[in-house]
């Protein structure tokens, strides 16, 4: 619920200024909100445990033409310490808030986690279920920004081999987009604890052809911190995660 005597101006104002990343915002969001008449805030998720203290906020702005547009708010601390820090994100897309909660220490707490002897005969198994094939989902296709959403997939990997020019500007055609959660695991590699997450964004394109960037988010890296890498194809993307197994 929104506070009654807290105008919808200095609502957003307070929201963008303590989002680290608010200026991620797409342009058009930004130019659209300028035109906000009303608000109204909710929770619309959350995690608690010993860790991680996780909230995604839904707020919905009703525009001076008649719409209405949401950002969506990631909260999120360190567990039950006093006086733990608390970090804000906003987002235009749910998808990108579920993606960015994702990457959060804790976030895959209902997949299953290896125990603390875990052997090569983990690695083994790990490679079994990165390589089993998806159960086939109903893919709908959502016209939202599509294009833009592409260009910060691709904004946001790290690897080198990361798709280049070419097939940035064919997704510069992108009128539709849908996101897929393809794998998602928590394991223990050379005694530290690894998470890995496989998404497909599938994109539609003006010519009604279709084509896909493979993100690939995991901590499989020396100091445990968060690292993204898209890649042009589902078996690259594969290949990526096999490897990061092996090198941590």
């Amino acid at each position: 619920m929104s506070d009654p005597y807290e105008t919808t101006e200095h609502h957003l104002d307070r929201l963008l200024r303590r989002a680290l990343n608010s200026f991620d915002l797409p342009d058009s969001t930004a130019d659209r909100l300028g035109s906000a008449l009303a608000h109204s805030s909710s929770l619309h998720s959350s995690h608690h445990s010993a860790v991680l203290h996780r909230e995604t906020y839904r707020h919905t702005y009703l525009l001076a033409d008649g719409s209405a547009l949401s950002l969506w708010e990631l909260v999120h601390s360190g567990g039950r310490e006093a006086g733990a820090p608390r970090t804000h994100e906003v987002y235009d897309e749910e998808a990108d808030a579920h993606i960015a909660a994702s990457r959060l220490a804790g976030s895959l707490s209902d997949a299953p986690v290896f125990g603390e002897g875990a052997g090569p005969g983990d690695l083994e198994i790990l490679t079994v279920l990165m390589s089993a094939p998806p159960a086939p989902l109903p893919r709908s296709y959502a016209p939202d920004n599509s294009a833009d959403h592409a260009r910060r997939v691709l904004r946001r990997a790290e690897n080198r081999d990361r798709p280049g020019e070419r097939k940035a500007s064919l997704l510069r055609a992108a009128f539709a987009h849908h996101i897929t959660q393809i794998f998602g695991r928590q394991c223990r590699v050379d005694g530290q604890e690894a998470g890995f997450t496989l998404y497909e964004h599938a994109f539609l394109l003006l010519d009604g052809s279709e084509t896909s960037l493979w993100e690939v988010e995991h901590t499989a890296t020396p100091d445990g911190r968060h690292m993204c890498e898209v890649y042009e194809d589902e078996d690259a993307a594969r290949a990526a995660m096999e490897s990061r197994t092996r090198i941590c």
